[in-house]
């Protein structure tokens, strides 16, 4: 039987991490992140204000072509970041701080909301939860060069949204697991814990 489960959370926090070791678990398909195959990710780095609604609006596009098909997919799938995240968190704060204007945005919401109505919902959100300190202390690690000049205020912006998402976010179950002092990567116990609670969400 079909299972279709998306993995939500902060930038850094370990998303792709637990998608690529539960997909490998359960033998099932893995959809991943878009980011290379966005044409102005370049110059949004460059140029916030000229460029955010563009990125975003391939994002959103490229998130719908994604969960629709993974939707009418036979086999079961994890997806890393859902179309939901993409707007509700990561356009909101674009917008929030000014790099995408009123006009653009009331098209890109008009866009989403008719989009989020319609598109059948995964099975099951798991959202990874973590504190700032330890979010913005990942990014660091992963060293990325487009993330070298992100503040302790952009990641606080990003979990303040997440969590009022997530907290009235209704399409499907949520599990939400609290990440801090978990590690679902080089910890077995953690990994396996997760493991057993998960059992109650997927349909054999």
């Amino acid at each position: 039987m079909k299972n279709f489960i998306a993995i939500a959370g902060n930038m850094g926090i370990g998303k792709t991490t637990l998608a690529k070791r539960l997909a490998d678990h359960l033998s099932w398909e893995l959809s991943e992140e878009p980011n290379e195959a966005n044409p102005y990710l370049n110059d949004f780095y460059k140029d916030m204000d000229k460029w955010a609604f563009h990125s975003q609006m391939f994002f959103l596009g490229k998130k719908l072509e994604f969960q629709y098909n993974l939707w009418k997919d036979k086999e079961s799938v994890i997806q890393d970041r859902s179309i939901y995240e993409d707007a509700e968190v990561f356009a909101q704060n674009l917008y929030n701080q000014g790099h995408i204007n009123e006009r653009d945005w009331e098209t890109y919401q008009q866009y989403y909301k008719t989009i989020s109505n319609i598109l059948p919902a995964p099975d099951l959100i798991i959202y990874l939860k973590a504190s700032v300190d330890k979010v913005y202390d990942r990014i660091r690690q992963r060293e990325r060069p487009y993330e070298k000049d992100i503040t302790k205020k952009y990641v606080e912006d990003l979990n303040d949204l997440y969590d009022r998402w997530i907290g009235n976010f209704d399409k499907c179950p949520v599990l939400l697991i609290s990440y801090d002092d978990m590690d679902f990567k080089y910890s077995k116990i953690d990994f396996d814990s997760f493991l057993k609670e998960i059992k109650q969400y997927i349909k054999v």
